[in-house]
């Protein structure tokens, strides 16, 4: 048994966004209350963890929700573009009428002709790419220790199905990764041993919300919400 370290994904928490639209990597989209009191829980749930490395997406969601555990551990979050939201040609549009969406903007059914890419959006290998990219390097920055990375759910999700070698087609509502939850990654030295999920803040997560009904990779999602 080698050295062990722990790279945990936290996912932001929730979002206000009246409009229901699928914001994407767009500014200014920041927690809702609710969201703030997520991230609150997260840092008191495991903010007496051995955390000495962190890092977070530039979106501001992100940002907000690795304020109150980078404050209990005292660390400055490196801000970094490689675990941002993925892209997404649906940015900007209402999915809350679910399939009709699609007869309101015809436009947008070009863009599904392959969901194993998804051809609506960022590549996974791509993401999974530059997430994994990321993770090793916070690794390297916690060794012996834990570190927490803040992402968006497309990303984690991704990443996850890559280190279980599990096939990248999937239905949204059917990820592992709810609000503010932790997706653990266990390394023995540089070696990925084992993935561990959490929810931290699961007793505030709306009942409705507990599942995506979209996401930026399975079609869109509100944040994804």
């Amino acid at each position: 048994m080698g050295v062990e370290t722990i790279v945990h994904l936290l996912r932001h928490g929730e979002v206000h966004n009246p409009q229901g639209i699928l914001y994407g990597r767009r500014d200014g989209f920041h927690l809702s209350e609710l969201g703030h009191r997520m991230a609150q829980r997260v840092a008191d749930e495991v903010g007496d963890r051995d955390i000495v490395h962190m890092r977070t997406s530039p979106l501001e969601r992100a940002q907000e929700t690795a304020a109150p555990l980078a404050r209990a551990r005292d660390l400055a979050p490196v801000v970094d573009p490689r675990v941002i939201e993925s892209a997404n040609k649906f940015e900007g549009i209402n999915f809350g009428g679910g399939a009709k969406t699609f007869l309101k903007h015809p436009q947008l059914l070009r863009h599904m002709y392959d969901p194993r890419k998804p051809s609506w959006g960022e590549p996974y290998d791509e993401i999974v790419g530059r997430m994994v990219a990321a993770i090793h390097d916070a690794r390297d920055a916690a060794v012996g220790h834990e570190a927490v990375v803040v992402s968006h759910q497309l990303p984690i999700w991704t990443t996850r199905l890559f280190l279980e070698k599990r096939s990248y087609l999937h239905h949204p509502k059917r990820r592992q990764c709810t609000l503010c939850s932790l997706t653990s990654i266990v390394f023995d030295d540089d070696r990925m041993v084992q993935v561990r999920y959490s929810e931290p803040a699961g007793d505030l997560i709306p009942v409705g919300d507990r599942s995506a009904p979209f996401s930026s990779g399975g079609a869109a999602e509100q944040d994804h919400p």
